[in-house]
């Protein structure tokens, strides 16, 4: 299982940004996605879920209406589109795929600073 983050970077308050996860070594189809984040001396944070068909999804409380999390299963991808950020979003994000084990990939760093 490799799970691939891509698309961080510094933005300013107010800016977007899209991250993107890129799976391979399993069925990406048939399972739950996840993203989730990090800031520094803090717990590692939920912050989106999606079904395997992308049908339903669910966010955490802190970016419920500026975040949005969708998926490509004919790419293998998922995605979260990120709007309105705040110095608050700054964080490492992850995504997360539980095959009964939870799997990461290597976080990609967001800044949101002016």
């Amino acid at each position: 299982v490799q799970l691939v983050e891509s698309g961080g970077g510094l933005v300013q308050p107010g800016g977007s940004l899209r991250l993107s996860c890129a799976a391979s070594g399993f069925t990406f189809s048939r399972y739950a996605m996840r993203w989730y984040r990090q800031a520094p001396g803090k717990e590692r944070e939920w912050v989106a879920t999606i079904t395997n068909t992308g049908g339903n999804t669910s966010y955490g409380g802190s970016v419920k209406g500026r975040f949005t999390i969708s998926r490509d299963n004919a790419k293998n991808t998922v995605y979260l589109q990120m709007n309105s950020l705040k110095p608050e979003d700054t964080a490492v994000y992850y995504c997360n795929v539980n095959l009964r084990v939870d799997y990461w990939g290597q976080g990609t760093q967001v800044t949101v600073s002016s």
